[in-house]
């Protein structure tokens, strides 16, 4: 009877130590891997932005702003079109 507390207290970090793998650290990965996914998206979409933002800087010195806004028009309506072609047809 002696072993008893010492016995307990061991069961008792057992069972913690159990219940912790089984729910936190299955998903604290799942949580860093969705954070860092959220910033790597952020970052992507910035970059997208500043690369939309050069390429109309680009074709504003020869085409003026109006032309730039006419091929940059142009190739969203492509893309479109293509992602239109491509697309499933419901059955």
């Amino acid at each position: 009877m002696d072993d008893f507390p010492a016995r307990f207290a061991d069961f008792l970090e057992m069972v913690a130590t159990r219940i912790r793998s089984l729910t936190v650290d299955r998903i604290s990965r799942w949580i860093r891997l969705s954070s860092l996914g959220m910033a790597a998206l952020t970052l992507g979409l910035l970059a997208l932005v500043f690369l939309v933002l050069s390429i109309y800087g680009a074709l504003a010195i020869p085409l003026g702003s109006d032309g730039a806004f006419g091929v940059l028009g142009l190739v969203v309506l492509i893309f479109g079109f293509i992602l239109w072609g491509n697309r499933k047809k419901a059955s």
